[in-house]
């Protein structure tokens, strides 16, 4: 069993958030009040293997990062989320987004190059 709301305050705490940087809580479609979302997780759920509790669109959003609901076969937590930093290195050379399975963008350019050098 977990505590969503104590659970949401590890997880803030653990990548130096608090909740004065929060600036809204809800979903895609809408918000709610930051002392009602914290009234409501002030609750046990059960975060074992199962069937998912905690809604899973909601958000905890912040100055360009965000919490996210994630689940696996029914266990679930929190994701810290950041907008990631626009890359400096500009690749035009990519022929490849699909190939291979579990490879990353480079991995398939890269190994399509050593393959045809």
């Amino acid at each position: 069993m977990a505590n969503l709301l104590q659970e949401t305050n590890e997880i803030l705490k653990e990548n130096k958030k608090s909740w004065q940087e929060v600036k809204w809580v809800g979903c895609r479609d809408f918000q709610i009040p930051i002392a009602l979302f914290k009234d409501l997780a002030n609750k046990e759920y059960d975060d074992g293997y199962g069937a998912q509790e905690v809604a899973t669109d909601l958000l905890v959003v912040g100055n360009n990062w965000w919490l996210e609901r994630h689940e696996y076969d029914g266990s679930e937590w929190w994701e810290f989320k950041e907008l990631p930093k626009e890359p400096i290195i500009y690749r035009p050379d990519i022929k490849k987004i699909i190939g291979e399975v579990w490879k990353t963008l480079e991995e398939l350019n890269d190994k399509e190059e050593s393959n045809n050098g």
